[in-house]
């Protein structure tokens, strides 16, 4: 064989090593660039699970005994919110109204209203308390006063409750399955539960409170006692 012949078996030889280092190289980074691209597709797949799938799981949706329509009733009253849901004479809020404020309009069935219908028939008839469904409702060892905040503080309803007044029906009340809480405290949308809110109802959180007194008042502490202590809200 040929010097010549030697020579480009050994540049083939070379060319060879060369082709097989590149592929192993090309393995190599495949094979690291591969858990990279599971652990991100693992790290979607949380989210999805997290944000959308499990509180989805986690809250039951009820409709309300019966579908309550706000303008209605506003166009007929005269002191707005504050018609049915009141200050009694010790500065205690009403609430959800009582079947006592409403039966005076309601004894009979004035209207065609298949609601209206059900709510004479089903509860004004048999003197039975309509089970509204609170969507501001907070637990039980939390206490709010609404005195504190629309007498005193001069705040709106819509504040807090948002254009409620404005709605022709009442929408589904989302409770924990777990808890028994309205979903309205953490808030139902996936910008709520990263911690954000685009308006001041869309949440109920505490943060909410400290954020709020913060902004008004330049202080996170109650206006009544001058402290921020836990036993201001929670008794």
């Amino acid at each position: 064989m040929s010097e010549t012949d030697d020579k480009v078996i050994e540049e083939g030889s070379e060319e060879t090593r060369e082709q097989a280092d590149s592929g192993n190289a090309g393995d190599e980074e495949q094979s690291k660039g591969l858990p990279t691209l599971f652990f991100f597709i693992g790290f979607i797949i949380s989210l999805v699970v997290g944000w959308v799938v499990f509180p989805a799981i986690l809250y039951s949706s009820k409709k309300q005994p019966v579908d309550f329509n706000h303008v209605i009733h506003m166009e007929l009253v005269d002191n707005g919110c504050e018609s049915c849901h009141f200050f009694r004479e010790d500065g205690t809020f009403s609430g959800a109204p009582r079947l006592a404020q409403c039966v005076d309009c309601h004894e009979d069935i004035q209207t065609e209203s298949e609601n209206e219908k059900v709510f004479v028939e089903t509860y004004v008839s048999n003197g039975i308390e309509v089970p509204w469904y609170i969507y501001a409702k907070q637990p039980d060892c939390v206490f709010f006063s609404h005195a504190a905040h629309v007498k005193l503080a001069n705040m709106d309803c819509v504040t807090c409750h948002g254009h409620i007044g404005e709605s022709t029906s009442l929408r589904e009340y989302e409770e924990n399955v777990l808890t028994g809480y309205s979903r309205d405290i953490w808030g139902a949308k996936l910008w709520n539960m990263l911690t954000l809110k685009k308006e001041p109802w869309e949440r109920m959180k505490m943060d909410d409170c400290a954020e709020c007194h913060l902004e008004k008042t330049g202080r996170k502490t109650s206006i009544q006692t001058q402290k921020d202590g836990c036993l201001v809200c929670h008794k």
